[in-house]
């Protein structure tokens, strides 16, 4: 009898092929990895529609099961009835269910009932970002509660994510596996020509423009002088936005704000050019855009916390302040051996975070789980999983 292709199913992303962020892209690589040797993988992907005709619907894609679910809401509604029909659509399924995010826990204890493994990773710590109003930073402390005691294994992509989350449930019961990326050896420098900058006579930030990622204090610093170079911020501005109002209020001449560029081309282009990186985040664990970063050989300036430092390593730099972001910039611009320095210590520090020892960590964990004894509860697990090291400070922070 031929054996069983171990079955995984992805829960909490849009969906597949990745078109919004980084845990899409990770569910794709993860689900075309896995396909690849041999395993069953369906990835659940959110159709919003205005009337629901098909609840489900199953097409393939690359070996890869789709399951489109239809959802007639908006918002966050649509998320909350997309996560609900995922889970009582998982919970009839005979595979492990891999669950990115907490923000839909509260589903999760319908697929302990049904006999399903879950693994959940635990993203960011959300509930301290200071966007969220009390009410929705509630939410999300519960739903972190729930997600921990509700699945059998927790990931987090960063070892101060772990510490977080091992207040929440035993270090028996998690793994640490970082975010991946691949090497950048080079980039065309055409895309450049539409932001009017030449390769490194510019900087970029990409990201979400949130007060918790700094991009005030960056604008700031970067607007106290001429710097004879750009800055080039990507991201949306909403008008009616207060804290997008002050940025904009705070940019020189030489800021550019492009908008939200999702063309992976243009984006390597400017990371791979950029004479520096700024990335301003100060909460979340492991960020998608700062490994790739790392991979692009771009020099860094970050924010300093525990978060950025172990992911980016001593040979980048680091601000607390606006005074101490501008003296930074300066220097990065102005110190062609620095740079070099830093583009040297980047694609060093990235090999720490290379997709295929990411993937295989993750595959060995889910197949561990799957194969596990049924247990009468998660504070059974006796041994934490090795996941792929990502460092720690040279220095005490």
């Amino acid at each position: 009898m031929t054996p069983q292709a171990p079955s995984l199913l992805i829960l909490g992303t849009r969906g597949i092929p990745a078109e919004h962020g980084g845990f899409e892209t990770f569910a794709e690589r993860l689900a075309l990895f896995l396909a690849g040797r041999g395993w069953s993988v369906g990835v659940y992907c959110q159709d919003e529609v205005g009337e629901v005709g098909e609840r489900f619907r199953s097409e393939t894609w690359c070996g890869i099961e789709l399951i489109r679910v239809q959802v007639a809401s908006t918002g966050p509604r649509a998320t909350l009835d997309f996560d609900f029909h995922c889970v009582r659509h998982a919970a009839t399924r005979r595979a492990v269910c891999l669950v990115l995010g907490y923000n839909g826990a509260v589903f999760l204890p319908l697929l302990r009932l049904a006999g399903r493994k879950i693994v959940t990773n635990m993203d960011g710590i959300e509930w301290r970002r200071p966007k969220w109003s009390f009410p929705v930073k509630a939410w999300f402390w519960v739903n972190e509660w729930i997600a921990a005691w509700s699945s059998h294994r927790l990931v987090a992509d960063h070892p101060v994510i772990a510490d977080h989350v091992a207040t929440r449930r035993p270090r028996r019961a998690i793994t640490t596996i970082p975010y991946g990326g691949e090497p950048v050896r080079d980039a065309p420098s055409a895309p450049l020509a539409a932001f009017g900058v030449e390769p490194g006579r510019y900087m970029v930030s990409i990201c979400r423009i949130e007060p918790d990622n700094n991009i005030l204090t960056i604008v700031e610093a970067f607007s106290r002088r001429r710097r004879g170079a750009k800055l080039i911020v990507l991201g949306e501005l909403r008008p009616g936005n207060a804290y997008h109002a002050r940025i904009r209020a705070a940019a020189s001449d030489e800021v550019m704000f492009p908008g939200a560029i999702y063309d992976a081309q243009v984006v390597g282009a400017l990371r791979y050019h950029a004479g520096a990186y700024l990335h301003g985040h100060t909460v979340g664990g492991t960020n998608p855009s700062l490994v790739e970063a790392l991979w692009a050989g771009s020099p860094i300036i970050a924010h300093d916390n525990p978060y950025n430092r172990i992911t980016a390593g001593e040979a980048q730099s680091y601000f607390r302040d606006a005074d101490e972001c501008d003296r930074l910039m300066t220097r990065i611009l102005t110190d062609a051996a620095l740079a070099e320095r830093c583009r040297q210590g980047a694609r060093l520090q990235a090999q720490r975070f290379d997709w295929t020892d990411i993937l295989e960590a993750y595959e060995t964990m889910i197949l561990k789980v799957g194969t596990a004894g049924r247990e009468r509860a998660p504070a059974l697990e006796t041994k934490p999983e090795a996941g792929p090291a990502v460092g720690v400070p040279t220095r005490s922070l």
